[in-house]
């Protein structure tokens, strides 16, 4: 039985990627806690949490591999401290519940330009969670690093729209990615062996990455 961990199951990458998973005969499982419930679906295990820490604490069933899809923004967090408990305490929060139920493999979204050490504090709290990732000593981690996520949201960001048409025409790693394709990717790299420990895919290797 390969069962899978999943948190951000009802953000824009997390979404697609459950459908994936759920469609994929390898997969057994899903355990997916979520804030807000998810509609019924075959494989799909939903613990519901005002907070997510609180929906992952008590899950005591052993999984193979995790898969965090969680990201915010600062202005849809409504302050620093919410988006740090998003995009920082609830991913170290995700691996290391895996690492606790015996998963070898974390595959996590993070985003271009993550760097602990960049002046921006979006990019630097992206480097801090990967280097939290890394710190936790997982037998295989893949980092996705997307640049602007192209989708339909169900909440709208205003800022993302303005700049998709720009981000669209911006060359390599700049240029914006489908969220599809984002999630298909976490997917393919999950089940395909890698000799590295640490697997950091740029945005430009994405799309690349799923028509090879």
């Amino acid at each position: 039985m390969h069962r899978v961990l999943l948190t951000g199951a009802t953000g824009l990458v997390g979404a697609h990627l459950l459908r994936l998973l759920a469609e994929d005969s390898r997969v057994d499982e899903i355990i997916a806690p979520t804030r807000r419930p998810l509609p019924p679906m075959r494989k799909v295990v939903n613990p519901v949490e005002a907070d997510l820490t609180d929906a992952l604490r008590p899950l005591r069933l052993a999984v193979d591999s995790v898969f965090c899809c969680l990201g915010t923004t600062r202005k849809q967090a409504g302050s620093k401290a919410a988006f740090l408990h998003v995009d920082y305490t609830l991913v170290v929060d995700t691996g290391l519940s895996g690492l606790r139920l015996g998963a070898k493999q974390m595959v996590a979204v993070s985003a271009h330009g993550a760097n602990r050490h960049s002046p921006f504090f979006y990019s630097r709290v992206k480097g801090e969670m990967e280097n939290a990732l890394r710190h936790q000593g997982w037998p295989r981690l893949t980092l996705i690093r997307p640049s602007l996520l192209l989708g339909e949201r169900q909440r709208k960001r205003t800022g993302e729209s303005m700049l998709a048409p720009l981000f669209r025409l911006l060359p390599g790693d700049w240029r914006a990615v489908s969220a599809l394709a984002v999630a298909k990717c976490m997917h393919e790299r999950a089940f395909q062996p890698s000799g590295e420990k640490v697997e950091i895919v740029e945005s430009g290797q994405i799309a690349r990455s799923i028509r090879s």
